[in-house]
């Protein structure tokens, strides 16, 4: 161990010093010099704090990607869940790490396996893709249940997509509205138009949602609001024959919207609310557009 200590103390030192030239401008160097102090004799906190700050370029650290899953790595080892869940993420995107799906889908499960809802959605969205994982059905809808119950609105939606599809689980349509309404209350915006497409198109006459992309844009182009909405929303998701298209998709809710479709006005509120389609928020056009549904189909 006397050995070992000299080698430690002047890597402690570099690292300090490295720490305080990065953060040379700011008024905290006591802290960061703990930080380092912490990261090096094991503390996963304090690791998990450097692989985060060379991942995103905080606190005045240029972003340094093979640096943060060095830390991160250090982190996840001794079992801290969030650094596992950002490892896994390093793997399937490729960051700092050669690109690995097996590798992201062994460090999501760990931190599942600690309650992580965030990797309990990732795991499950990789065991109904077969990405990283060979596909399983079963361990899709466990884990993704388990994240929605936690209230992860990503999984809240998939659960919802995936009973309303059919995709592996049976036909549930009430158990899709569920689902898809938890997560519409946390502004997802695909829920939100999804449980439009449940609660609008599916109970409708003309079961719209059923029709082929080239009859749908027929139907739109010829005026009828229902197709255009539809339409839209599909052009949105790039769902049922479409390519994703979010001019398309803005154009043709709109027209909807201005010929009196009401499910179309709130989609645009909600649209126009959270920036989404590529537009800037816009509180005002929100606003006028729940508004105009709220009212009279003729209100303009």
């Amino acid at each position: 161990m006397t050995a070992s200590m000299p080698a430690r103390l002047a890597l402690c030192l570099a690292m300090t010093l490295c720490v305080q030239s990065a953060w040379s401008a700011d008024d905290r160097p006591m802290e960061l010099k703990m930080i380092a102090h912490e990261a090096l004799d094991g503390d996963a906190g304090a690791q998990l704090l450097y692989g985060l700050a060379y991942l995103d370029g905080r606190d005045g650290l240029k972003p340094n990607a093979e640096k943060a899953v060095y830390w991160l790595r250090r982190s996840a080892r001794i079992g801290n869940a969030y650094a596992q869940l950002t490892l896994g993420n390093c793997y399937a995107e490729g960051k700092g790490v050669e690109k690995n799906p097996e590798q992201a889908v062994k460090w999501w499960r760990k931190a599942a396996g600690k309650e992580n809802a965030k990797a309990q959605y990732l795991l499950g969205k990789a065991y109904l893709e077969g990405i990283g994982a060979t596909k399983d059905p079963k361990q899709a809808l466990h884990w993704t249940t388990l994240a929605a119950e936690q209230g992860n609105k990503d999984a809240q939606y998939l659960l919802g997509k995936m009973y309303y599809e059919g995709q592996d689980v049976p036909y549930q349509k009430e158990a899709a509205k569920s689902w898809l309404s938890r997560a519409a209350e946390q502004a997802h915006s695909e829920a939100i138009n999804l449980l439009a497409i449940i609660d609008g198109m599916l109970e409708g006459s003309t079961k719209t949602y059923q029709q082929s992309a080239e009859v749908l844009i027929d139907k739109a182009k010829k005026g009828d609001p229902q197709a255009e909405y539809e339409l839209g929303l599909r052009y949105e998701s790039g769902a049922w024959d479409v390519n994703k298209d979010n001019k398309k998709a803005l154009r043709w809710i709109t027209k909807a919207a201005n010929a009196g479709n009401r499910l179309a006005m709130k989609t645009l509120a909600n649209i126009y609310q959270h920036g989404d389609l590529g537009l800037h928020a816009d509180p005002e056009q929100a606003a006028q557009w729940e508004k105009r549904a709220s009212g009279n189909p003729s209100d303009k």
